[in-house]
């Protein structure tokens, strides 16, 4: 059992970390506890290394993504409710860029095939969904929707973001043709 500020204070670093490395991936870890309103010793005893607590703020990002599918399947049809997921995924994945420059290539492969079940089952709901009502073809699959939106995160966001149109035709691509 972990007492509910122990919770709370690892909730604190969490989101401190998840802003400060997001705006200057060389942020300190002790900017990172005092952001969080914690001493340096509550941040070491939940996340040891820097690394340790990047991969938690990637993990923690990734579960809240995942989480948000069933919630968006019961309010709107699976077609937008992909949307809405993919351009929330696309936003995480751009701040995670923001965050890479704190990890290792052992941690960013770490990282990848930590969250690659979870957005892969994610994409699978969302996409037999759509099969179901008959708004996306039988033959749209997980792993090729994954790999097609990887361009839209790396897509210029600036002066205009492409991510929205490309997304458009992602998705039309994906809808049946009746």
């Amino acid at each position: 059992m972990v007492r509910s500020d122990a919770r709370e204070n690892r909730a604190r670093i969490l989101a401190a970390a998840r802003e400060a490395l997001t705006a200057d991936g060389g942020t300190s870890m002790n900017q990172i506890a005092q952001r969080a309103g914690v001493g340096p010793g509550t941040l070491y005893r939940n996340f040891p290394t820097r690394e340790a607590l990047v991969l938690a703020v990637y993990q923690d990002e990734v579960t809240r993504i995942v989480d948000t599918v069933p919630g968006l399947l019961a309010k709107l049809p699976p077609l937008e409710a992909l949307r809405h997921w993919t351009t929330d995924l696309v936003e995480a994945m751009r701040r995670k860029h923001g965050l890479g420059d704190a990890l290792s290539p052992g941690a960013h492969q770490a990282i990848s095939e930590q969250s690659y079940g979870p957005v892969v089952a994610a994409i699978t709901e969302l996409l037999d969904a759509g099969k179901e009502d008959g708004s996306i073809r039988v033959d749209a699959d997980p792993g090729d929707f994954l790999q097609l939106t990887g361009a839209l995160w790396r897509a210029a966001s600036t002066p205009q973001d492409r991510a929205p149109h490309m997304l458009a035709l992602i998705l039309d691509g994906l809808r049946t043709h009746r």
